[in-house]
């Protein structure tokens, strides 16, 4: 893009001059849209409710297309001085996110008093038409020649990190997953955009006639896609679970089924995958206004966990952070104060682990504690109350004193930071893909894509776990 807008005066305009731009639908569009509009129809900005009544995604607003035909006679044809006089305009599909829309705008007509009329179009990528019409304009009598003017960035977000995760897992192999009763449209169409982002090669071990008859009624298409017929969701935990003892599955990924019904089969000690390692929950939580993947453990498993098990929980999130590529992880052990203080036992147990990696029983991160939330993510906060910690202000990984800590400050993230949170559940053989029924696309896409990247990690022998 040039550093100048050039305006085309009336006079210079000929009928059938023809200008054109592309931009792509970012997150950010859509909600500074609708900032700005107010339009806060949950099918532009809520995943789940526009997936439920049949988009892919969040559905960018119509308008959004003509702000491209604006744009595009503001800035280039004619340019700057232009007037908007009318607009009609006819909406023909649904815009949504990541769709690269390309607008287009033709000269027609030259009228009297400087009007100029100009066919509009905005196609997909595909080329699909999105919007076509008609505008008219008052052109400018005067040439102009002016600087682009400087606008600050604005941005919903600070960073992306899930794109960084994706990307790191877009050249690995698919890894073959036990998707375990998959008998809901969450569930089971979740496996299958993993599988058709090429990050799973899905077995759907469940009951085939409850699975084909879901895929029917959304319109999931199954394909070749191995089924494993289990008459229900205990059988078809243990089922899977058997794959993976067999070597055929590398990932485990829940379904239509409680969490506590596939950690059975998992930690059956006949049956299961068990290592000796205690099974722990981990949010991979993209945090807006937070610099980079933070790990908050245990939220989802571990209920009032002893300082033996948030030993494991420790070493199980930094085992995590390794195979994102963070070298030392920087470990804060969270607590309501950043002393030790007898009577509160988190503040022991953070001082413990401590010690622990000390003296060589977790291994591979930093780890600091008690600290404070705010000291443990503010640097500004760690100054101030005189914390001298290589952790504090910078963590990679929280961890909670209990899963209603960690709960409630994983919801808290997300419903009013507008976090976006991946789950995995590390500690077995194999990694094992915990998903919500209130997950968005992105967070379900970024929780198979972090199990297959450990399981890579696994495969590599980055981890190996003690059986």
């Amino acid at each position: 893009m040039t550093d100048y807008f050039e305006n085309q005066t009336y006079d210079e305009i000929r009928v059938g001059q023809t200008a054109e731009m592309q931009r792509t639908l970012t997150r950010d569009d859509i909600a500074l849209f609708s900032k700005v509009s107010g339009d806060l129809n949950p099918t532009h900005v809520d995943a789940e409710y526009a997936r439920a009544r049949g988009a892919k995604g969040v559905v960018g607003h119509s308008l959004w297309a003509t702000n491209l035909i604006s744009s595009l006679l503001a800035n280039v044809l004619p340019g700057p001085g232009t007037v908007y006089r009318a607009q009609d305009a006819s909406f023909h599909r649904q815009i949504a996110l990541g769709d690269t829309l390309t607008a287009r705008i033709r000269v027609v007509e030259k009228q009297p008093e400087r009007l100029v009329a100009f066919d509009c179009e905005v196609s997909n990528q595909d080329g699909q038409q999105v919007m076509t019409g008609r505008a008219l304009v008052l052109a400018p009598q005067e040439k102009e020649r002016i600087a682009v003017p400087t606008m600050a960035e604005i941005s919903v977000r600070h960073h992306d990190s899930f794109h960084l995760l994706f990307e790191q897992v877009a050249q690995l192999a698919p890894i073959p997953t036990a998707v375990v009763h998959p008998v809901d449209q969450v569930s089971l169409q979740g496996a299958i955009e993993s599988a058709e982002s090429n990050l799973i090669v899905p077995i759907l071990v469940g009951p085939e006639a409850r699975i084909r008859a879901v895929a029917e009624a959304h319109g999931i298409g199954l394909g070749k896609i191995r089924i494993i017929d289990m008459p229900h969701s205990h059988a078809a935990a243990e089922q899977a679970v058997a794959l993976v003892r067999a070597g055929e599955a590398e990932v485990l990924m829940k379904g239509s089924l409680h969490t506590d019904e596939i950690l059975s089969a998992v930690l059956n000690k006949a049956t299961g995958i068990r290592t000796e390692r205690r099974v722990s929950h981990i949010f991979v939580m993209d945090v807006p206004t937070y610099p980079r993947l933070l790990l908050v453990s245990d939220a989802a498993v571990n209920i009032a966990p002893d300082l033996a098990a948030k030993a494991h929980i420790c070493q199980n999130a930094i085992d995590l952070a390794h195979t994102f590529g963070v070298e030392a992880p920087k470990v804060a052990v969270l607590s309501a104060v950043e002393t030790v203080r007898p009577k509160i036992q988190s503040t022991l147990d953070a001082a413990a682990l401590c010690k622990m990696a000390d003296r060589g029983q977790i291994t591979g991160g930093i780890i600091d504690g008690p600290l404070a939330m705010d000291n443990a993510i503010n640097l500004e906060a760690a100054r101030i109350k005189q914390i001298d910690s290589p952790v504090a202000g910078v963590a990679d990984v929280l961890i909670v004193p209990d899963l209603e800590a960690g709960n409630i400050l994983a919801k808290q993230l997300i419903y009013l930071a507008n976090s976006e949170a991946a789950g995995v559940v590390l500690g077995a053989r194999v990694p094992i893909v915990l998903t919500s029924r209130s997950d968005s696309i992105r967070a379900r896409r970024a929780s198979a894509a972090t199990a297959v990247l450990h399981a890579h990690a696994i495969r590599r022998g980055m981890h190996q776990p003690t059986y």
